[in-house]
């Protein structure tokens, strides 16, 4: 009959090591016959034991294997502060079986650094930057009213604090709290352009209080919303201006496209690049091209895409259709109609459009839109043809009055 084997501690200890431990834990680590850690926790020990030592490795699956190959032996794994908080003990315990362990923690050099700055920690937001992207930790800091920190060797308080800067996240006080218990411990209190222009420690916790009735600083508007963005967020050449797809026009469009998150758009005649940008957006696992003959218009879909901090979008230079043959077949085509070419490029586009794709053009001389409605509902029965009014309320000497924008149509057809 195989015995059950004994379970491992994971221990948390201090820079004070066996002194700041309980006694029975105390007795647990002494009567190991296996104690695995860090050098530095290692170097803890009382000197003269005769018990095997073995320094944790940081591959976590290599860490696993050292773990299951311990065996029947007393073994004890000593972890600095609590090993569930963001610790070691959360990754073994379900790599390897909660069964298998039992745990004894420290107090986390997370609590003691809010102990030392004099603030409560029940609901700050806390993180680890070794597992999270900075940017997206700097998002949630945004609205927070404190924040904890564990940073990391790539992403140190000073890199913290100035990407927060960058973001026009200005209103915390900032504390940086290095080597927590040990006796070189250290407290640094600064705004945050004091802490970027200074090093730290690599052992440190980083805390973030927001100043007394600080506003949150909203996030730039540009690209909340998946389409339909006004016209004023996108960059447009001055003698241009006003001549893109109006935000009312450009929704409708991409209503029209039916655009799915993998989906390959064409947008051809993009000029700035509003239709292509909102589009790569809504194709997020797909790619939109937009093919553009002016080069500075061509320059301005790369900083309209740059601004929008979309990547899947590929600023084409050249005059269509034959700037279309190198592209992958689309499932959505935009074309801006405004020349004596629309039939032509239209009929190309639609040749390549995969079987169920959509060509949508928007069209402003109703002459080009009466050639184009019989040449596309010959080529499928699904040919749709939409014209677009709009008016704005205006205020005009206290009551309400509305302007008419320009009319535009949309023809959108159907690939069988």
């Amino acid at each position: 009959m195989s015995q059950t084997p004994q379970k491992i501690a994971v221990i948390g200890i201090g820079d004070d090591g066996l002194d700041a431990v309980s006694p029975s834990v105390r007795q647990r680590i002494l009567e190991a016959e296996l104690v695995l850690g860090s050098d530095r926790a290692l170097k803890l020990l009382p000197e003269g034991r005769q018990a095997e030592q073995q320094v944790l490795s940081g591959d976590l699956d290599e860490l696993a294997s050292q773990l299951e190959s311990v065996g029947g032996r007393r073994a004890v794994v000593l972890i600095f502060g609590d090993p569930m908080f963001y610790g070691l003990a959360r990754y073994v315990t379900e790599k390897i079986g909660k069964d298998r362990f039992e745990v004894a923690p420290h107090v986390s050099s997370m609590q003691l650094a809010f102990a030392r700055v004099m603030e409560s920690w029940d609901e700050a937001y806390l993180t680890n930057l070794a597992n999270h992207p900075l940017d997206k930790v700097v998002e949630r800091i945004r609205t927070a009213q404190k924040a904890g920190l564990f940073t990391s060797p790539e992403q140190p308080p000073n890199a913290v604090a100035q990407a927060l800067l960058d973001k026009g996240i200005d209103y915390f006080h900032a504390y940086v709290c290095e080597n927590l218990g040990a006796r070189d411990e250290r407290v640094t209190r600064g705004s945050l352009e004091e802490i970027a222009a200074q090093s730290f420690a690599p052992l440190n916790v980083m805390i973030l209080v927001r100043q007394a009735d600080a506003p949150d600083r909203p996030r730039d508007a540009i690209g909340r919303r998946l389409f339909g963005n006004p016209d004023e967020a996108f960059l447009q050449s001055k003698p241009k201006q006003g001549l893109a797809t109006s935000a009312e026009v450009r929704a409708l469009a991409l209503a029209q496209m039916d655009i799915a998150p993998g989906s390959i758009v064409w947008d051809i005649g993009a000029g700035s690049g509003s239709v292509s940008v909102e589009a790569a957006q809504l194709a997020r696992d797909g790619a939109a091209y937009a093919v553009e003959m002016d080069p500075e218009d061509h320059g301005l879909i790369k900083q309209n895409a740059d601004r929008f901090g979309v990547t899947n979008l590929m600023a084409i230079l050249g005059k269509a259709p034959e700037a279309l043959a190198d592209l992958p077949d689309p499932d959505a085509v935009f074309v801006a109609g405004g020349g004596r070419e629309v039939a032509r490029i239209c009929s190309a586009a639609y040749e390549r459009l995969r079987p169920g794709g959509r060509l949508v053009v928007n069209l402003i001389a109703i002459n080009n839109l009466a050639e184009l409605y019989e040449q596309m509902g010959a080529a499928s029965h699904d040919c749709r043809v939409m014209m677009v009014n709009i008016a704005e309320g205006a205020d005009q000497l206290g009551r309400l009055s509305f302007e008419s924008l320009k009319p535009s149509f949309l023809l959108s057809v159907i690939k069988p």
